[in-house]
């Protein structure tokens, strides 16, 4: 029997069902306060049939804020979230919320005038700006931030938190030796690289008690050469288990270095360029311009793309694993769980459709079901300035838009074949 709309005990709550919408950013929130859109959307997945949304993401302070569509905890967002997690429990849904820290990847207009900070000092082209490393009384401090964040989280009726340990955050900052060249006990050797890590998870599973549960997203590889290869993540997810948390969400990726890796497929840096603000990314609009895919280069689409890591994981490690990348079907999702992945995470097919777990769960067991998202991730390319959305509800899409998009599809559906 298929385990896919079975209950599951995460830790001290219990899902529906095997699925989550993961964490991906909504740039629903102006103001860095949740808009009635954000409430609205993740209501729609809740009654669309999902186990438990995840609202992403939220920075446990104000220097860690990437976007001016981001939350961060503080007191004007609270009703709104309070508002939201209300909603989504009368659908039948947990909720949950992705704790983190950006570190290098903001500016100081954003992150509220103060110089960006990380691992270490130096300069991040992605950005690009200058980065400060932080002192070791700022690290006990962000420490201690992301404890309050939970004790936020919990007054604010959610009922998980998903610290944000990968994709070249802070945390993964200071993991990877690319963004830490520190040379005290928070750099040098992998164990002082896990340290601050170490000090986060326990201090968020101290305030997490016996009422939160606790997932980790981490890195199986970094996806470039100077970044974190295999054996080293694994080493850290090993780790993370150790904190006792409830669950390894798996990912890969370093969105400064390698973002299509997370993502899969191209960028559709026509439409990135088209929404983008020129006042405020005039910089990147121009890069996008002279060396876009340089930039962001493609990774070949394929479904189920980090199965094959995300196996040798399952493997090593004992503890309930959340697979999440290129799920697109009711078989994709059988497939996960029966390689012995206890959750599913996705995210692209509940933009394109939010009642996709339903549609799955009504067409029965062994039946066909498939997303007709096309992963041209215009989706991802608008919320660089507005909020996500599908192509498919935009009135009016520019034809150059639309052929860039038609071509990105195209592609995915011969790489399928």
């Amino acid at each position: 029997m298929s385990l896919l709309f079975t209950p599951y005990q995460l830790g001290p709550i219990t899902l529906r069902n095997r699925t989550i919408r993961s964490a991906a950013f909504e740039n629903m929130c102006p103001g860095n306060v949740p808009s009635q859109a954000l409430i609205d959307y993740h209501v729609s997945v809740a009654r669309g049939g999902v186990g438990m949304t995840t609202v992403a993401y939220c920075s446990v302070d104000r220097s860690g804020v990437s976007f001016d569509g981001q939350l961060y905890v503080h007191d004007g967002a609270r009703a709104g979230l309070c508002q939201l997690t209300e909603a989504v429990h009368a659908e039948g849904a947990k909720v949950s919320i992705q704790l983190g820290h950006c570190g290098n990847m903001t500016h100081s207009y954003t992150c509220g005038g103060h110089t960006p900070v990380g691992a270490s000092t130096g300069f991040n082209l992605y950005s690009p700006t200058f980065v400060r490393g932080l002192k070791a009384d700022e690290i006990r401090e962000i420490v201690q931030h992301f404890g309050r964040a939970v004790d936020f989280c919990r007054e604010c009726g959610f009922d998980c938190v998903e610290i944000h340990a990968g994709h070249g955050y802070l945390i993964s900052q200071f993991l990877s030796p690319y963004t830490n060249r520190r040379r005290d006990n928070y750099g040098g050797s992998m164990e002082n690289r896990m340290r601050f890590m170490d000090e986060v998870l326990d201090t968020v599973m101290e305030h997490a008690g016996n009422d939160m549960a606790v997932l980790v997203k981490t890195n199986m590889f970094d996806g470039f050469r100077r970044g974190l290869k295999e054996e080293e993540c694994l080493q850290v997810a090993r780790r993370i288990a150790s904190h006792g948390v409830h669950g390894i969400v798996l990912s890969a990726g370093f969105v400064s270095k390698a973002p299509m890796v997370i993502l899969g497929g191209a960028m559709p840096l026509r439409t990135m360029a088209h929404y983008m603000d020129t006042r405020k990314f005039w910089w990147l609009k121009a890069g996008l311009a002279v060396a876009g895919r340089a930039m962001i280069p493609t990774v070949p689409y394929k479904e189920l793309y980090f199965l094959e890591p995300a196996r040798r994981f399952r493997a090593s490690l004992d503890i309930p694993l959340v697979y999440v990348g290129g799920i697109q079907s009711r078989e994709n999702c059988e497939t996960v769980l029966n390689e012995g992945f206890e959750l599913i995470q996705m995210a692209h097919v509940l933009v394109h459709d939010p009642a996709f777990v339903n549609h799955m769960r009504e067409a029965g067991e062994g039946a066909i079901c498939r997303s007709a998202c096309g992963r041209s991730n215009y989706c991802v390319a608008r919320m660089y300035t507005l909020d996500m959305k599908c192509h498919v509800c935009v009135q009016n899409l520019p034809p150059d838009l639309q052929k860039e998009i038609d071509q990105a599809e195209k592609a995915n559906r011969e790489g399928r074949s």
